[in-house]
């Protein structure tokens, strides 16, 4: 007999073959982070099940089981190897192994040799993302792959990692999206993230294997594999125990079994790991902590029998519900802090209900609501007014503290943070990529070690070593959690370590404070995540100051648009909200359609509450609302695109010549066209991108860090040869155009290079003629010649003269392009200027107007009745001037000269488009806010990425709008 351990992130396998290599035994458990004591335990539990298994050959493979197999003199066989053993020896010729566990996913390409794809940097496409996903819709993780299977639309869901998932979530959930909707998303989700994050271009063809837990529960996640790659996988029986059998069928040495759960038992790792100061030192000084933050008090009263005005508070969150009844004095007369289950509007109806059951008679004269579900609960039950999250939390909190210079709230996935100046908000910080920082980032660990959130919490309050596990993700957190434990750090150590990882996360990623002194000395601390003692401790440690938490800090959205509802109403009238009655007749139907009014076809979530109230969800513009379409006078995104639809294909003598709509060309589009026209070819671009143009292309996508504009570039190219190009031109440009704001002009080496990429990664690209050659526009007067070398060696009857010819016209055309955009960026000016209204420079990139990489972002700005212009309308305006980094890239000189312009103009306000994966706006970033801020200009920066939902951007952008009312 062999037996073999399989110690993986979240699980431990165990199977016993016999000397035919059939299995007579298998485990398969959650370890809960305490490795050792389950070895111990499954060992002891083999040897009493198994006759004669004490003298069979031992080996352990597994992500988590590397120290301890060395500690205790057992074999170790990397799990890679394992299950590659396992593939040939039970299924002879598989090709391809795609391999899902708890927080490892694998491809291992088997034919030629063997090859190893492996998350390195994300869990996204893991068991762990789907149990986290199963837990913020509130369904049991078994009941995800039925529900998957009851889909009738599929939304786009960020499939980098959890985080960002549960941002493009939360929002479908608040807008009544169906469950089984968002299971089948979340499937699609992994897929993408397996086949692009790990494939990497590397095409998945042949016999594929799928192996480990989440693939072998989940049907539907399996046929989302099969329909993404065109095939049909094997699951094979007992394919959760395959590294388990690999490390069986290597194991060569038989172990003593007493001595070997002896040892395991007895391990405790080296004791070796950076650490922190304790957060409490005794008793004592908790009790000092607690009595000085209970002086921030609400006055509780009684809803029952209460005969004055009321106001009620409602904030719909990110994952909880928070609901609050106020008399005229702003003392509390009920409060509710409930999960949000995915059903935020049966959950307010439930607070509703309760408010009624309990004063039947209330008066309730004014009502507000807040949070991500706003739209759909301000909707559904008739709530008197719609209040930005930012502008609630600032009114809570100068309740307390009228003189407030900084609020921090810290909620379930987001962070809020705002500095004060004059009374107002001055500037605005948001968590844009990452939630390791908020309250789900501690619940993931918590519940992955099997406590409560409150439990866990408090475990940390008096560690004596709390581990020192810096400002990281979420997944490079999980392995120095356990590389700690590993050492032998307690579960208090890591309670603390990951309070004070929370407040660092907070401190130096989202608001990246240089000291606290910036963010001055009066401070509320706000968001359900405070009410964690030993985070509040942590964050007061770091800023070196006292801060005020109220006693009410996780209701504070809610109690601030209460506040907010009283200030409107100034105690008069009463509220619309619905009643007793209305709730008794309560109905919340929901349905989905496709819009079908624009090329965008939007799915719609329809939202029906009764009486002809209705909330539509979906839509990136008003049209399935208003019924027509929207006002694109004043929107210079939409004026571009018209402006490049104009340029329509003329049938030439020398055939097709297809370009890839892809990031420069959507400014350089106008030059190639007229050059290729004249040269006699009939010029066309590939379609604006789309999701299933994304994914034509995603197969041959050879990094997952790359920014997703660049991404996208793999559709355009594989849709051209789907359309028939047979030439496709896409050419290296190392320069762009001299526009002498810079340094020099540079093109980013992605948009320079990239049909490097696509040469040495597409299979298909040999189907055409592919000309990718090194041209450089920036220099007219030698470009003609070259241009000559280069396309004669493809075409060898085109002349010298017709390419000068060309050439000319080109230039032309390019500069006629660049008049007529600066003209309608002037006349939009124009216009704003004299109707009163404020003008929004979108700054970015040319690529930023492709409607999939912004989203619809345009018209969401334009819906607050705002002009919108783009960086290169403004930037000519400004004279070269010196900038604090090297400013040596065309686009970034752009940026930096239209905030130089913007501050010199109280009607324009700037907001930055970044896109994920891009490395030199890290630089652009800074320099921007720093330009803005020196005169007192807010700086507004979204990032966009692969994500569809707006929710966020929605609130970035009324927070500006606000803060600027309030200047």
């Amino acid at each position: 007999m062999k037996l073999g351990l399989d110690i993986g992130s979240t699980t431990i396998k165990c199977v016993v073959l016999d000397d035919e290599n059939k299995l007579i035994y298998s485990t398969y458990e959650r370890h809960y982070s305490r490795i050792t004591e389950k070895i111990a335990e499954i060992l002891a539990l083999v040897r009493t099940k198994i006759d004669g298994v004490e003298n069979a050959a031992v080996a352990l493979s597994g992500s988590a089981g590397m120290g301890v197999a060395e500690s205790v003199g057992i074999d170790f066989i990397q799990e890679v190897y394992a299950t590659r053993v396992a593939a040939n020896t039970f299924i002879p010729g598989t090709d391809v192994v795609i391999e899902l566990g708890g927080e490892d996913a694998k491809i291992l390409f088997l034919t030629n040799g063997l090859e190893v794809r492996m998350n390195g940097t994300c869990a996204g496409g893991t068991g762990a993302f789907i149990d986290q996903m199963a837990t913020l819709l509130n369904v049991k993780l078994e009941d995800m792959d039925e529900l998957a299977k009851q889909h009738e639309k599929t939304y786009t869901i960020a499939s980098r990692c959890g985080v960002f998932a549960k941002t493009d979530i939360q929002p479908l959930l608040n807008q009544g999206a169906r469950k089984s909707d968002i299971a089948e998303s979340i499937f699609n989700a992994v897929v993408s993230q397996t086949v692009a994050g790990l494939a990497q271009g590397r095409e998945i063809e042949g016999q594929i294997v799928y192996l480990g837990g989440p693939l072998t529960f989940m049907s539907e996640l399996r046929n989302c594999f099969d329909r993404t790659l065109g095939t049909k996988g094997i699951c094979p029986e007992n394919s959760l125990y395959y590294v388990a059998s690999g490390a069986a069928l290597c194991a060569e040495k038989a172990i003593d079994f007493d001595k070997v759960i002896e040892k395991v038992k007895n391990y405790r790792g080296s004791g070796n790991f950076a650490f922190n100061q304790p957060l409490f030192n005794n008793e004592e000084e908790y009790r000092k902590f607690c009595d000085r933050h209970a002086r921030a008090d609400v006055k509780q009263k009684e809803l029952k029998g209460y005969k004055g005005k009321a106001y009620i508070g409602m904030d719909a969150g990110s994952t909880t519900v928070k609901g609050v009844v106020l008399n005229d004095d702003g003392e509390l007369l009920y409060s509710k802090y409930l999960p949000s289950k995915g059903s935020p509007v049966e959950i307010m109806k439930g607070f509703l209900d309760e408010i009624y059951e309990i004063n039947p008679e209330i008066n309730v004269v004014s009502s507000a609501v807040t949070g991500y579900g706003e739209d759909i609960i301000k909707n559904a039950f008739a709530v008197d007014y719609g209040v930005v999250e930012t502008i609630a939390h600032f009114t809570a909190a100068k309740y307390f503290m009228p003189d407030v210079e900084f609020i921090i709230d810290i909620g379930g996935q987001d962070i809020k943070c705002f500095k004060i100046h004059n009374g107002a908000i001055d500037n605005i910080f948001l968590n844009e990529a990452c939630s390791s920082g908020c309250g789900s980032f501690l619940q993931t660990f918590a519940n992955a070690l099997g406590y409560e959130i409150a439990d866990f919490a408090k475990l940390g309050l008096f560690a004596k070593r709390p581990v020192d596990l810096g400002s990281r993700c979420t997944v490079f957190m999980n392995s120095s959690v356990k590389q700690a434990q590993k050492d032998g750090a307690t579960i208090e150590d890591i309670s603390a370590g990951l309070s004070l990882s929370v407040v660092k996360n907070a401190l130096y990623k989202v608001i990246r404070a240089s000291s606290p002194d910036e963010l001055g000395r009066r401070v509320v601390v706000q968001g359900g995540t405070f009410l964690n003692d030993a985070v509040l401790r942590a964050f007061e440690q770091e800023m070196g100051v006292e801060v005020v938490r109220p006693n009410i800090a996780g209701l504070m959205g809610a109690y601030g648009a209460a506040l907010y509802a009283k200030k409107k109403s100034k105690g008069i009238g009463r509220s619309t909200i619905t009643d007793k009655k209305g709730l008794d007749e309560f109905v919340h139907e929901i349905k989905v359609a496709n819009c079908g009014m624009c090329n965008n076809n939007c799915r719609l979530t329809i939202n029906s509450f009764g009486k002809g109230r209705k909330f539509i969800a979906g839509n990136r513009c008003e049209r399935p609302i208003t019924k027509k379409a929207p006002a694109n006078d004043m929107n210079m995104y939409a004026y571009k695109l018209n402006l490049i639809d104009s340029y329509k294909p003329v049938e030439g003598l020398r055939g097709k010549l297809g370009i890839p709509m892809a990031l420069n060309m959507y400014e350089l589009y106008p030059f190639w066209y007229r050059f290729f026209t004249e040269l006699k070819f009939e010029v066309f671009h590939s379609p604006y991108s789309t999701r299933k143009l994304y994914q034509r292309g995603q197969q041959t996508i050879p990094s997952d860090t790359v920014c997703f504009p660049a991404k996208l570039v793999h559709g355009h190219i594989q849709t051209l040869i789907d359309m028939g190009a047979e030439t496709i031109f896409y050419p290296c440009l190392s320069y762009n155009f001299d526009e002498h704001l810079g340094d020099n002009h540079y093109n980013c080496p992605v948009v320079a290079y990239y049909p490097e990429v696509i040469k040495n990664n597409m299979k298909d690209i040999r189907k055409v003629h592919f000309i990718k050659e090194y041209f450089g526009i920036h220099r007219p007067n030698d470009f003609p010649k070259k241009a000559y070398e280069r396309l004669s060696f493809h075409f060898p009857d085109i002349t010298l003269n017709e390419i000068r010819n060309a050439a000319k016209l080109a230039y032309q055309e390019q500069e006629n392009y660049r008049k007529k955009v600066i003209d309608k960026g002037n006349e939009i000016i124009a216009k704003a200027e004299k109707e009163g209204k404020k003008i929004f420079v979108l700054a970015g990139r040319p690529y930023h107007i492709d409607p999939e990489i912004n989203h619809g972002i345009d018209r969401l700005i334009s819906g607050f009745d705002v002009a919108i212009v783009s960086e290169d309308v403004i930037s000519p305006r400004v004279e070269h001037f010196r900038t604090h980094v090297l400013n040596q890239w065309t686009y970034h000189a752009r940026l930096y000269a239209a905030a130089k312009y913007v501050t010199t103009r109280k009607d324009m306000e700037l907001v930055q488009l970044v896109s994920f994966g891009c490395g030199v706006d890290a630089i652009t970033t800074d320099e921007v806010r720093e330009i803005l801020e020196s005169k007192n200009k807010i700086y507004t920066q979204i990032k966009i990425d692969e994500i569809t939902n707006l929710g966020a951007v929605k609130i970035r952008i009324r927070s500006l709008l606000a803060a600027l009312e309030n200047d």
